[in-house]
Formats: structure tokens, C-alpha cells, sequence
């Protein structure tokens, strides 16, 4: 059933600015890989034919922060990669998201000691946390449901 049999022979489609906005966000989001330890594996496989995350217009994970404005950090962040994680989240273009993958990135993991970030909110700000050590790739596919869920639920106030 497509949209001219639902409106009949109105031809007038009437939306708000918000709504076409964040559908638009949501169906044009680029990742930018950011695997750090066991958790890109699962991402690596998200991205596989099994699961296939090209049905969310997420074909190719994208090497550049300027051409990217989701930032999937999968695993474990060293005090050593914080400073390149910050710079590389300050050179992505807004709107921009994080999702945390994994145990590590959410809140250290296991590692208890000096070295690993208790949590990658820590250096950038979160929008969604995957648990799970490491998670499987439909816990990640799920995370970014929830992220379009919240883009979609956005006003045009908290833009700016």
C-alpha cells in the first residue's frame, strides 16, 4: 500500500520540518570505524553479509572523520589514544553521535589499572552504550536502532 492509495486522490503530503529532518539523519548516517580490540571483530561482522548493515544505508565504514558523523568506539581506549580520540570526534562535522560498544568503552571492562579510560565518556560524549564483552553484532545493530529512535525524537530547539 503505498502513499497514493492511503491519500487518495488528495496529492498533498503534509510533514514537519523535524520530522523530515531527523528521518533524513537517521536513513544518511556514515560510521567512522573506530575498532580498538575484540570488539571491531563483532562490528567487522555486523557489517558482513549474516547481518548486513547496508539495509540502514551503513555500507562503508568511513576512514575520515570530515566524512563521517557516527563514531563507533569498539573496545578498550589507553590513556595514550584518548588525546586521538578527542581530536578525531572535534573533526567530525555536526550533528555528531557516539556509540559506546562493548564493556570496555562503556565503563574500562576488566582492566582496573592506570592505562585503559574508565570509560569513554570520559573523552567524548556518549549517546548510546552497547554492553556486552564483546557484544554481538545484533547488539550493535540494536544500539543503532535506539540511536535512531533518540535522532528521531529530537527538536528542532536541541539542534542548535
Amino acid at each position: 500500500m503505498g502513499v497514493e492509495q492511503k491519500l487518495a486522490n488528495m496529492g498533498v503530503v503534509t510533514t514537519t520540518l523535524e520530522t523530515v529532518m531527523n528521518w533524513s539523519r537517521t536513513r544518511a548516517m556514515w560510521p567512522m570505524l573506530f575498532g580498538l580490540a575484540c570488539c571491531a571483530i563483532e562490528m567487522m561482522a555486523a557489517e558482513g553479509a549474516h547481518y548486513d548493515m547496508s539495509r540502514f544505508g551503513m555500507e562503508l565504514m568511513r576512514p575520515s572523520p570530515r566524512q563521517s558523523d557516527l563514531m563507533i568506539v569498539a573496545g578498550r581506549v589507553s590513556r595514550k589514544m584518548a588525546p586521538v580520540l578527542r581530536r578525531l570526534y572535534d573533526q567530525m562535522p555536526e550533528p555528531k553521535w557516539v556509540i559506546a560498544m562493548g564493556d570496555c568503552a562503556s565503563c574500562g571492562g576488566v582492566f582496573n589499572n592506570y592505562a585503559v579510560v574508565a570509560g569513554v565518556d570520559e573523552v567524548v560524549p556518549v549517546d548510546v552504550y552497547i554492553a556486552g564483552c564483546p557484544p554481538r553484532p545484533e547488539a550493535l545493530i540494536h544500539g543503532i536502532l535506539t540511536l535512531y529512535d533518540k535522532v528521531n525524537h529530537e527538536k528542532i530547539k536541541d539542534w542548535a
